[in-house]
């Protein structure tokens, strides 16, 4: 029996949404197994038509709800001039500096080789304040041997 695309696309609702601070929700409870909580990071992926999914490959894949950006940074530290950024899904990853703006007043940052856009925490953001100067009206970020524009 073929299902219909009005039932392949209600199968596909999942009830999992992903919160501004990078944690994961099905039907009102938090995800807490940590296994479970890591292969929701890893299908996390969107779709050419930008909704946002959990994929196990082309065929196989739900919807889930973001809540602003997709991933969280949850703390920030220099290595020399090198600022890591520690996510949500536990991994690192040096900051793209380039990418760094503020969002309505919120500091964000494209993570994962540039695929997605980070919230970052407020101590994130504290941590990255020592090193930030205001000059002909704008905030540069002195990182890595250079002077970085925050958007």
């Amino acid at each position: 029996m073929k299902l219909t695309d009005e039932e392949v696309e209600r199968l596909r609702r999942s009830g999992i949404r992903l919160d501004g601070e990078g944690r994961f929700w099905h039907e009102g409870a938090e995800v807490t197994h940590g296994g479970l909580r890591a292969a929701l990071w890893r299908w996390l992926d969107r779709d050419p038509d930008g909704r946002w999914v959990l994929r196990l490959d082309e065929r196989r894949f739900v919807w889930l709800d973001v809540d602003g950006a997709p991933h969280f940074v949850r703390s920030l530290r220099w290595e020399g001039d090198r600022a890591i950024l520690l996510l949500a899904d536990g991994s690192e990853e040096e900051l793209d500096y380039a990418s760094l703006a503020l969002v309505g007043g919120v500091a964000h940052c494209r993570v994962k080789s540039g695929r997605f856009e980070a919230r970052l925490s407020t101590a994130a953001w504290g941590a990255l304040a020592e090193r930030i100067a205001e000059r002909d009206g704008a905030s540069w970020l002195d990182a890595r041997g250079g002077l970085f524009k925050i958007a």
